[in-house]
Order: C-alpha cells, then sequence, then structure tokens
C-alpha cells in the first residue's frame, strides 16, 4: 500500500449549531456500542489511532483535511460525557486553550467520586502535556489537550499544536498502556506533515538517551560554576556555521532556572521535565550545553510517524462535511444514523444478552453502507 503523510491545514471557524448537536449525540452513541461490545480500553486504543480517529471526526461530519476535525471531534466527545456523565463508557478531561490547564481539576474530581488512581492521571496528563510542548520542539506550539480515561485506570491522549507560519496543524496521539518511559518513544502515534523547523529538537528520540542523561546531570551542578564554563570557557567560541551557537543561551534567564532546579536535584530528565519553570528554553539550553561539554549530540529527527489519510477521507461520505466536501451535510441521513445508534444503545441496555444480536444487526448495516461509499469513490 502506498503511503502518504496527512495534512492538517490550520483552518478558522467552527461547527454550526445544527451540526454539533448532532455531532454529540452520534459521537456518544458510537462510543457507548464500542464500549459494550469490546469495553473501555479499547475504545482508548481507537481514539489514540490518529487512522480511526481520523475516520471518526469525518463520519460526524467535519472536514477531514481541517486541523478543527481534532479540536471539534474531541469536542463533541467531551458534550457527550457532559450530557452522559459515567453512562458514556470512559471519563474526558481537558480542552483548548485555558479550559486544559484545568485538566487536572477535571481528573481529580472524577477520580473522587469514582475511586480512581487520580495523582497516577494527573501525572500522565501533565507529562505529556510537558513533553510535547518542551521536550519535543518542532515548531508547533500545544493549543488543546485532551485526556481520556477509564474506570481501569487506563487512559489515553489527544493533543495538536499549530504552527502559525506554515499554517499547518500536528496532532500527538499517546496511548497509556503503550508507555513504557515517558521520555522516550513514548508517542502512539504523530499525525503531521515532517516538521522543517530548522531548530529541530527532539529529546524523546531513543538515540537522545546521552542528551537526556547528561542534561539531567548538568541540573544537578552547582550552577554558578556551570554559568562560568558556559560564560568563560573556550566551548562557545565555534565557527558560525555550528549547529550549536552562543546566541542559544541566555545565561541570566537560564541561571534563575538551574538554581530552581539545582534545589530539587532531579535524578534524571523525566524528573528534570517535572520541575515548575522547566520549559522549552531550559531544556534547549541544557541538550546545547550537553553537547558542547559532553559531546552528547542533540537529536533532531522528526518525530512523525506516517499513516495513510485516503482511507478517513472515505468516511466523509457518511454524512458530507462541514464545509461542503465531498458535498454538504446531510442532515436527514445524519438523523436517521442517531436514531440507528441510539435504539441499538437502548437495545443493549435494556437487554444484555442480546448484546450480540444487535451489535451484529447493525454491522451489517453499517458494512451496507460501506459498501455503497466504495462505488461512490470508485467513481471519482
Amino acid at each position: 500500500m502506498r503511503r502518504q503523510i496527512a495534512d492538517l491545514p490550520l483552518h478558522g471557524g467552527k461547527a454550526p449549531a445544527w451540526l454539533f448537536q448532532r455531532m454529540h449525540r452520534l459521537a456518544g452513541s458510537i462510543i457507548q456500542l464500542i464500549v459494550a461490545d469490546v469495553g473501555p480500553g479499547e475504545m482508548l486504543n481507537r481514539l489514540a489511532d490518529p487512522l480511526w480517529f481520523q475516520a471518526f471526526g469525518c463520519v460526524l461530519g467535519f472536514d477531514w483535511h481541517s486541523s478543527g476535525l481534532t479540536t471539534v471531534t474531541c469536542g463533541a466527545v467531551k458534550e457527550a460525557y457532559r450530557r452522559m456523565g459515567p453512562d458514556l463508557g470512559i471519563h474526558v478531561a481537558g480542552g483548548k486553550g485555558g479550559v486544559s490547564r484545568k485538566t487536572p481539576e477535571h481528573i481529580a474530581r472524577v477520580a473522587d467520586r469514582r475511586t480512581l488512581q487520580g495523582d497516577r492521571l494527573i501525572y500522565a496528563s501533565r507529562t505529556a502535556a510537558k513533553v510535547d510542548s518542551a521536550a519535543v520542539q518542532d515548531g508547533y506550539q500545544i493549543y488543546t489537550h485532551h485526556f481520556f480515561f477509564s474506570d481501569d485506570n487506563e487512559w489515553c491522549v489527544v493533543q495538536q499544536g499549530m504552527n502559525e507560519a506554515d499554517r499547518y496543524a500536528r496532532r500527538y496521539h499517546w496511548l497509556g498502556s503503550a508507555v513504557r518511559d515517558f521520555v522516550c518513544e513514548p508517542h502512539q502515534a504523530v499525525a503531521s506533515p515532517p516538521a522543517r523547523s530548522p531548530d529541530l529538537l527532539n529529546m524523546v528520540a531513543g538515540e537522545a538517551g546521552p542528551s537526556r542523561d547528561r542534561s539531567a546531570e548538568l541540573a544537578r551542578m552547582n550552577p554558578d560554576r556551570l554559568l562560568r564554563e558556559i560564560t568563560v570557557g573556550p566551548s562557545l567560541f565555534l565557527p558560525a556555521h555550528h549547529p550549536v551557537r552562543d546566541t542559544d543561551i541566555n545565561p541570566q534567564r537560564l541561571g534563575n532556572i538551574l538554581r530552581l532546579v539545582h534545589e530539587r536535584q532531579p535524578a534524571d530528565f523525566e524528573t528534570l521535565l517535572g520541575v515548575p519553570g522547566v520549559g522549552p528554553k531550559t531544556v534547549r539550553s541544557l541538550a546545547l550545553i550537553a553537547e558542547l561539554i559532553y559531546g552528547a549530540a542533540a537529536c533532531r529527527k522528526d518525530i512523525t510517524r506516517r499513516w495513510n489519510p485516503r482511507d478517513p477521507a472515505t468516511f466523509s461520505y457518511a454524512h458530507g462535511g462541514k464545509d461542503g466536501h465531498p458535498f454538504p451535510v446531510d442532515r436527514t441521513t445524519y438523523d436517521r444514523s442517531i436514531a440507528l445508534l441510539e435504539r441499538a444503545v437502548r437495545r443493549v441496555k435494556s437487554d444484555p444478552t442480546g448484546k450480540e444480536q444487535a451489535l451484529r444487526r447493525l454491522a451489517r448495516i453499517v458494512d451496507s453502507h460501506s459498501r455503497n461509499v466504495t462505488v461512490i469513490q470508485d467513481g471519482i
């Protein structure tokens, strides 16, 4: 199969109210049926899959090639959760902009009510956000963060950054069950074109281990001694073409942060990253100093995972797209889909023993629609 990278151009505007009202109803019913069929863990697996997520957004009626698909799809799921609560089958926290900073509060409230491992879930949310905003410096600024989790303390993250210069977005997917190390290859997938930033820094690459270790070691050193080595030593007298420049390092600002982290004595890079006040500039400064002093090369490899966007686009034929691609949203068909799924959910709830029959019937209907979609696409 020929594989491509999906483009997510930045688009303004939002889903109209009449469409969003349908989106969150349909999203809620789809999630309920998946949870009833294969459990909340598999639902989280699917949200962490960029192919499935893109197809899900297309079925809901958003434009498959727009950055808004991420925010509106996550918003529809969150609205479904607000309306249905735990009956949805998974929990949702986070949001866009300032709302995302309240994610720990949202998680804590649910954890208290459901007796979950709140501290562990909050740590996962915070660390995922910190990694993609500070440890991965690819030219995209994180502006939306959604945290999905279950009563079994399983979780996934879908967050998105924007590059205002290129007018593109990048979506980051995390799956808790697949994370072995928060700061070494932690992503389930990253959906976007390859980053072209000249200042690319990837501190979570496998080969960045020495850079991570040396950065933490530097953070534990006496900050005044380290600053003297930086500002008066010979290491910064480099040719102009060298990838590390003395203009990358602000000694005064770095000194303030180094004194803060020195008090914490971080044992490793993950702990260093969690220190309040440590952000992209601190991480970059330490990585570049580690490269200068120790020869621990900073990784400048992008983290994009390749995936095929053709199949998700096909799902736009289910109900159409917000901006009229491949055709305007068909409200009648959309409402029929909602009614069909809501009836299926009611049957599953009222007769758990008949779940298999209800889901098989739904699968036959979906399969019939899929065959029709294939014919339509082949005729383009």
